[in-house]
């Protein structure tokens, strides 16, 4: 029988990592936590990632849609499961079937889950949407005094929670502090915690740089996975995913040869370069082609030439004695994933979540 051959590239996800970043998110929040787990877990591993922060007595895992929290279950994963994002009516026999948490945004959502429910001899527990600034959902503030008796009227829903969302607590400090005053008033005029059983705003930035208000519930998300979105608190986390591969190859070129499609990289001397193998193929982002990419091999920086291919990258290790088989560290603990994103042009929770399904991910 063939041997298996080891893996061209792989993600290495530190558990104990994971946990301890929770209890961080913990301790500055002040507040239960619901985890959030979307898009497989920041492309660490949904059902993974759930499985051991379930053991962690978290109060939510927070999920996008319908098929994310169907795998969760499936999982074998009893934490309850809230939708953070609006859900399709297809979708919400299922939601009062399994008695996941939506969210609602409109009084017709709240209607069709009261029909459904009273039809099943259920009551669903449910949470309202405020938008106090996101325009991606949520009920505006000033219509829920009006709509709050007529929704608490319907029958088979039970309205246990109000959340909203923060969009810029990581770039406006300003309009956040505006718009976290906008939802304790709310929260206040609808009868805070004498109403709601939870109360929740915060994400990672959010419970990093801003006082709790009337919430009791935190939805950590990147900071959980060791990536703090805001200057500061990066020392208190611990890095979760470290990407690597392999060099496949090492040879040394000429000067005045082209490395990499368009030959955007021509050598200016003799240069040892080193294919490893990864690409966008695999997520490592194409738009770090020339803007000064390294990776890490044997603890030391190599810069990264010409274009990102789909399946391998280039590296200068001229003089270093790299051979082919030496293990690459694409991103993690010697060389920060967000590092990578600002040379990219983009963010962490692209990178994270661009890691694409060949790429073995390694929970230890």
């Amino acid at each position: 029988m063939a041997l298996p051959s080891p893996p061209r590239a792989w993600a290495e996800i530190d558990l104990s990592a994971l946990q301890h970043n929770l209890q961080v998110a913990r301790e500055c929040s002040g507040c239960a936590v619901m985890a959030v787990v979307k898009a497989g877990a920041y492309g660490h591993g949904l059902e993974e990632i759930a499985r051991r922060l379930a053991t962690d007595e978290v109060a939510f895992f927070g999920v996008a849609n319908v098929g994310e929290a169907r795998r969760i279950a499936d999982a074998g994963v009893t934490t309850r499961i809230y939708l953070l994002g609006a859900t399709w009516e297809a979708e919400r026999a299922e939601i009062v079937h399994r008695d996941w948490t939506p969210c609602l945004s409109t009084l017709s959502e709240a209607q069709h889950f009261s029909d459904l429910a009273t039809a099943a001899g259920k009551t669903l527990r449910c949470h309202l949407s405020v938008d106090t600034g996101m325009g991606r959902g949520g009920f505006l503030p000033d219509a829920l005094p009006t709509l709050l008796p007529k929704l608490e009227a319907l029958p088979g829903i039970d309205i246990e929670g109000i959340g909203s969302h923060l969009p810029s607590a990581d770039e406006d400090e300003v309009f956040t502090r505006q718009q976290v005053a906008l939802f304790a008033d709310t929260v206040t005029r609808l009868g805070g915690s004498s109403r709601f059983r939870w109360i929740h705003l915060n994400n990672s930035a959010g419970l990093l740089g801003y006082d709790r208000g009337p919430c009791n519930l935190a939805r950590p998300g990147l900071m959980t996975y060791g990536i703090s979105p805001l200057p500061g608190f990066g020392e208190r986390l611990r890095n979760v995913m470290t990407l690597k591969s392999r060099v496949t190859l090492v040879r040394t070129l000429p000067a005045g040869h082209g490395v990499s499609y368009g030959r955007s990289f021509v050598t200016t001397r003799p240069t040892e370069v080193a294919t490893v193998g990864i690409g966008y193929g695999d997520g490592y982002p194409r738009h770090l082609s020339g803007q000064g990419a390294e990776v890490v091999i044997h603890s030391q920086r190599f810069p990264v030439l010409g274009r990102v291919t789909m399946d391998q990258i280039m590296v200068d290790v001229t003089g270093s004695g790299i051979v082919a088989g030496a293990e690459v560290e694409l991103f993690g603990p010697h060389l920060r994933v967000d590092e990578l994103a600002t040379k990219a042009g983009t963010i962490a929770w692209e990178i994270l979540t661009g890691i694409t399904p060949r790429v073995l991910r390694l929970h230890h």
